[in-house]
């Protein structure tokens, strides 16, 4: 006999019977008729060749091998019984090892520090965080999350797309280096500054920028005199921060805004906005599709949602296309 013949049924009404003491009172408890009963212990007794059970018109007793078989059943019964609990329990209770791959700088900056206080409110989820900018499988790296900036057209097909936050671009500079210069009030007045921009795909020194209050208005297009590029804004933060008097440096605004905030740095042109290649995009959580979302995901999605100001911009809704999965 191999486990795909194994009577499982058979043996839960065998233990029902022994429990009962009687084939009608196993009957009452399964909700069968008690021939339906003797007929379930003698299918297990043919299957095993052993006879299970004394009979007698006023007694019921285990034979000894039915003692042995007996015990044997209530323990695969109980390992069932834990099964399908550790399963229920897992199905809705956050739990195990969540692996997620997130954008380097934005991964350190926005991210990184928010993860101890979601181990702290989900105590039974590991976090395991991977960086890296280009965009990762999941399914061959075996991913559950992956975070990413971009435009909406640029998202993996076949994925779904979580908007999480909006990321702009800044103009900053030292408050030394601002003091000791004529004020910077317009678009044009950059010309006359070393700037430092990002300087890796579209981020290159030409910049459009528009009222902040008329962010439909025609952009003024500006080509930076740009001595340094630095693929990365904590690069460029890190400049400012040791020459004070380096210029004026473009950078992602989630690792200004701490700096902004205690004015350790100062916003350039606060009253424009960048567009073109420096608009504002948006960070997106990206998993895969299906019916059931597993617990300790759906945690950490609610989690970072819950975690910015502005989760969304308008017109990003969660995104899903057909195609094969990245």
């Amino acid at each position: 006999m191999t486990t795909d013949t194994l009577p499982l049924a058979d043996m839960q009404v065998f233990v029902q019977v022994v429990a009962q003491h009687s084939f009608a009172g196993a009957a009452r408890q399964l909700r069968l008729t008690t021939g339906a009963v003797s007929r379930s212990v003698g299918r297990l007794e043919s299957a095993l060749g052993v006879k299970l059970l004394h009979r007698t018109t006023r007694s019921l007793s285990l034979t000894e091998v039915g003692a042995a078989v007996h015990a044997d059943c209530v323990l695969m019964l109980q390992s069932a019984e834990q099964a399908v609990s550790r399963a229920t329990a897992h199905r809705q209770q956050p739990q195990g090892i969540l692996r997620i791959n997130a954008p380097l700088v934005f991964g350190d900056w926005w991210l990184a520090p928010l993860l101890p206080g979601f181990c702290a409110r989900f105590p039974e989820v590991q976090v395991q965080l991977s960086m890296s900018d280009t965009m990762a499988d999941l399914t061959a790296e075996g991913l559950d999350l992956a975070i990413r900036i971009t435009a909406v057209d640029a998202l993996p097909p076949a994925m779904v797309a979580r908007p999480l936050r909006r990321v702009g671009y800044v103009l900053v500079a030292h408050p030394a280096y601002l003091q000791s210069r004529l004020p910077i009030t317009q678009p044009q007045d950059l010309l006359a500054h070393p700037c430092m921009s990002l300087g890796y795909g579209p981020f290159q020194n030409l910049v459009e920028l528009v009222p902040a209050h008329m962010p439909t208005a025609a952009p003024t297009k500006l080509r930076l005199n740009t001595p340094i590029t630095i693929a990365s804004s904590q690069g460029l933060l890190h400049a400012l921060q040791h020459n004070a008097v380096a210029g004026i440096a473009l950078m992602a605004d989630f690792v200004a805004s701490s700096h902004l905030a205690n004015r350790s740095l100062l916003q350039v042109l606060p009253g424009w906005q960048l567009a073109g290649s420096y608009a504002p995009r948006m960070a997106y959580a990206i998993h895969a599709p299906g019916p059931h979302i597993p617990p300790k995901l759906r945690a950490m999605l609610d989690y970072l949602q819950s975690q910015t100001a502005d989760p969304a911009m308008p017109g990003t809704p969660e995104h899903q296309q057909p195609g094969p999965q990245h």
